[in-house]
């Protein structure tokens, strides 16, 4: 008996350590997977977090971008600029709520998947269109653009992957641009946007509005 106590009391330094080593190791990883710009998820943490989402039939891929970021660099320096993505990001992590999850994919280009209870997701993300407009708080009043949303119901195409999705809502996203509508949903009839019109949205879009300005 005095054996086992020994072995176990001589083990309990390896088993703590051993504890510790693999408590750090999850805060780095997931240290690794956060945007240290905006606490967001990176595109691997997110991707991970969306891909179990779409096994759920209620979930609804979003893809988001900021409209004339590179103005507001320009235009009033790259501290407001990371604080217009400070607040994207927010904002819409909030409206996703703690059972969906958003990310940052990159620059100014967000992806969420949020779990759409009551087949209410075009409502819920004219208002967050609105809300993404706001102003940022603590600066110029004149820091503010529109995110153009698209987005894409797993459901509509079943079998299709993250990445097939994502790309259905990009497309979505750069016709809503183009379109100045705030939001467009992929899937209903034909596809909303060609290579061509991706490729002019991304160019020029939007380059008429001035900067400050939000359009109605």
């Amino acid at each position: 008996m005095n054996t086992l106590v020994t072995v176990l009391l001589s083990a309990l330094p390896l088993a703590m350590g051993w504890a510790v080593h693999v408590h750090w190791l999850h805060r780095c990883l997931n240290t690794a997977r956060r945007d240290p710009l905006t606490g967001l998820r990176t595109r691997d943490g997110f991707t991970r977090r969306a891909t179990t989402l779409l096994r759920d039939p209620r979930a609804v891929v979003v893809l988001a971008d900021v409209d004339r970021f590179k103005q507001i660099n320009d235009t009033f320096g790259h501290a407001a600029g990371d604080a217009l993505l400070r607040a994207t990001a927010g904002r819409l992590a909030l409206y996703v709520g703690r059972s969906g999850v958003a990310g940052r994919l990159g620059g100014d280009e967000f992806a969420a998947v949020l779990l759409d209870d009551d087949g209410t997701a075009a409502d819920l993300l004219a208002v967050l269109h609105g809300v993404l407009a706001r102003p940022v708080d603590g600066h110029d009043p004149a820091v503010r653009t529109t995110v153009s949303l698209g987005w894409v119901r797993a459901a509509d195409f079943p079998g299709e992957d993250l990445s097939t999705l994502l790309r259905r809502a990009d497309e979505a996203m750069y016709a809503a641009k183009q379109a100045r509508t705030g939001t467009r949903r992929a899937g209903l009839g034909r596809l909303f946007a060609t290579l061509a019109g991706r490729r002019a949205g991304r160019s020029g879009a939007r380059a008429d509005i001035p900067v400050g300005a939000v359009p109605a």
